[in-house]
């Protein structure tokens, strides 16, 4: 590839990565039902042709800002390596907290699947519950590949965490540092469970 053609694509995904941004803005108030094609072009000042020519669809804008989304949500709550383990998961779940605080639109459609029941959303969905699994067993146990009954535990404890976050963020009686310890401790229970039926795999001491 020559330095123009290099320009070119350069261009092309800071113009894909800013109506991206721009989408995120638009969906955090309005739902998706309630933006056409029309009102996005006119909210984001662009031809509604250029829309379609990055992301065919209004579909696969949508996709696109939810699949955006996740990685900002998986790279926020996996950035802690160089922490002691115990430290490692405090950071994790504070992190993912704080993603769901501050970006409240895209949370909770993450979560609850996004426009009824929509497959594609569904499995971005799953893929943030195994990069955060892969992020805790990590931190727990220095590595990602986990037997299935510690797998199943700790998908079970992450959708309670689902639960307590979407909670949280829409009555907000507690604040953050509480909700964070809590689900802490709790996470600290169902290690502590895994290693009664997996004795190879001890949850860390209590801090």
């Amino acid at each position: 590839m020559n330095n123009s053609q290099q320009r070119g694509t350069d261009r092309s995904a800071a113009r894909r990565a800013e109506l991206i941004a721009i989408g995120r803005k638009l969906f955090a108030d309005t739902s998706y039902d309630a933006l056409s094609m029309d009102d996005i072009a006119k909210q984001a000042g662009v031809a509604k042709g250029l829309i379609y020519y990055y992301f065919k669809s209004k579909r696969g804008y949508y996709l696109a800002i939810i699949e955006d989304s996740v990685a900002d949500l998986v790279a926020r709550a996996g950035r802690h390596d160089d922490l002691p383990p115990v430290d490692r998961v405090h950071r994790t779940i504070d992190g993912y907290l704080r993603y769901a605080e501050h970006h409240q639109a895209a949370y909770r459609t993450i979560i609850s699947g996004g426009v009824g029941f929509d497959a594609e959303v569904h499995a971005i969905r799953d893929g943030v519950r195994e990069a955060m699994i892969g992020t805790i067993a990590e931190g727990a146990y220095g590595r990602k590949d986990i037997p299935r009954l510690a797998r199943t535990a700790l998908l079970g404890w992450l959708c309670s965490v689902e639960g307590v976050a979407l909670d949280w963020i829409g009555h907000r009686g507690l604040p953050r540092e509480t909700v964070c310890d809590l689900l802490v401790r709790t996470l600290g229970d169902t290690l502590r469970v895994i290693e009664d039926f997996e004795p190879s795999y001890p949850a860390p001491a209590r801090p």
